[in-house]
C-alpha cells in the first residue's frame, strides 16, 4: 500500500489504519462519533494526501476543461472553483470533482483517489485540444481543516487575511513559514479550508495544529463519510456512478445544458427532456434498525431501488440513507419497505440532506 507523508503522524498519534484507494490510511483516532461531532461543533483535521490532482495547461485549456467538464468553466474567473463531473457519452459519471481556475491557461482538477489513474486516462484520450494534462498528484499533499473554528485556527498561523478567501476561491499563501494552496471548501458541510502544498510542509503543519490548538481534533475516513453522508453530498461509486447520472442522483445546479457543448450533454439534456424515471431520494426510517449501502428498497412485493448510503448519522441520533428509487415512488411522505436480511424494515422517503449547516 501506498503511504502518504503524514503516516508517521498518523501512527504517533495512535490511529486505526484501514487500505482505501491504495492507501494506508486513518480511518479513525479516538471514534467515529467524537471525531464527527468535533468537525460540527468545533474543528477537525484530515489527511486528504491521497486525493488526486491534475493540472491542464497551455493556450487551449479552457476550451478543453470546458469540454469534458459538466459545469461552465468559461464563467469562471482566476481563483475561482467549481464542483462538476467528467462524463461518458451516455452521461454516467467518470468522476465528479473540483476545478480550481489559475488562469485561462492554467487549472487544476482534483478528482477522487480511487479513481486519479482512470480519469488521467480518461482525460488524456479526449485531448484534441492545444493543452498538456500533467498528473501532479505525487507531488501534493493536502489536509482539510474543517469546522466552525477553521478558520480562527488556521488565521494564527498566517499573515494573509483568511476572510478574503471566500467559498469556493482559493489563493496561494504563506502558512507556518511555507508556502500553500489553500482553499475554502470541504466534504463536511462545515466552514474550512483544504490546504494543498510540499509533503514536509503539510506535514509539519499538521503537526504543529494538532500540538498547539486542544480543541482540535485528527479525523479519519469514518468521520469524513458520515459528515459529507449527512449532508448529502455525493460518494462515486454510491450515489453517482458510471450508471447514475448527475441528473439522477440530483446534482443538476453543476451540470449546465446551456452551455455549447460537453461530453455527455446529449445524454442528459435527453434523460432531463423525457423526464427523470429514478431519482436518489433521503429515507428515514419508521421501524427500529439501521439500513446499508446495497440493501433492496420495495414497494409492496416489487424492487424499486436500493440504498446507496446508510448510516445511524451521529448529528440527528437516527437512522437514515440515501436511496436510488424509481418513480413514481419518490414523492416525499412516501412509505417503502427495506429489506434487512430476512426481515423488511418501513421506510419514508424525505428530502435527502439531512443537517444543513450556512456556509460563510
Amino acid at each position: 500500500m501506498k503511504k502518504t507523508a503524514l503516516h508517521g503522524e498518523h501512527l504517533r498519534l495512535g490511529a486505526k489504519m484501514t487500505e482505501y484507494a491504495g492507501y494506508d490510511m486513518p480511518v479513525e483516532y479516538s471514534s467515529l462519533k467524537e471525531e464527527h461531532h468535533a468537525v460540527r461543533n468545533q474543528a477537525g483535521v484530515f489527511d486528504v494526501s491521497h486525493m488526486g490532482e491534475i493540472a491542464i495547461v497551455g493556450e487551449e485549456a479552457t476550451d478543453f476543461v470546458d469540454y469534458i467538464f459538466t459545469n461552465n468553466v468559461r464563467s469562471m474567473t482566476a481563483k475561482q472553483i467549481l464542483y462538476g463531473f467528467l462524463c461518458y457519452d451516455d452521461g454516467g459519471v467518470v468522476d465528479d470533482l473540483l476545478v480550481y481556475k489559475h488562469n485561462d491557461q492554467h487549472y487544476l482538477l482534483v478528482v477522487n483517489a480511487a479513481n486519479t489513474d482512470k480519469d488521467f486516462e480518461w482525460i488524456n484520450k479526449q485531448n484534441t485540444f492545444d493543452a498538456t494534462v500533467l498528473n501532479k498528484s505525487d507531488e501534493y499533499s493536502e489536509i482539510a481543516l474543517q469546522g466552525p473554528n477553521a478558520e480562527s485556527i488556521l488565521q494564527a498561523y498566517t499573515e494573509a487575511n483568511l476572510k478574503d478567501i471566500r467559498f469556493f476561491t482559493f489563493d496561494e499563501i504563506s502558512i507556518n513559514g511555507e508556502e500553500f494552496l489553500v482553499s475554502r471548501t470541504g466534504y463536511t458541510g462545515e466552514d474550512g479550508f483544504e490546504i494543498y502544498g510540499g509533503h514536509e510542509a503539510v506535514r509539519k503543519l499538521f503537526a504543529r495544529l494538532l500540538e498547539e490548538n486542544d480543541a482540535l481534533k485528527p479525523c479519519g475516513l469514518g468521520a469524513r463519510d458520515t459528515l459529507r453522508f449527512e449532508v448529502a453530498l455525493p460518494l462515486y461509486g454510491h450515489e453517482i456512478s458510471e450508471d447514475i447520472t448527475p441528473l439522477e442522483a440530483g446534482y443538476s445546479f453543476a451540470v449546465d445544458l446551456s452551455k455549447e457543448r460537453f461530453i455527455g450533454k446529449d445524454a442528459l439534456a435527453a434523460q432531463k427532456a423525457e423526464g427523470l424515471k429514478r431519482r436518489v431520494v433521503g429515507l428515514e426510517l419508521l421501524d427500529k434498525g439501521i439500513i446499508r449501502e446495497g440493501y433492496e428498497v420495495f414497494a409492496g412485493d416489487a424492487k424499486v431501488g436500493h440504498v446507496t448510503s446508510g448510516y445511524l448519522a451521529p448529528s440527528l441520533g437516527k437512522a437514515v440513507a440515501m436511496a436510488l428509487i424509481d418513480k413514481p415512488h419518490t414523492k416525499k411522505g412516501t412509505e417503502l419497505s427495506v429489506k434487512v436480511r430476512k426481515r423488511f424494515v418501513r421506510v419514508a422517503v424525505r428530502n435527502k440532506q439531512f443537517y444543513k449547516k450556512s456556509q460563510k
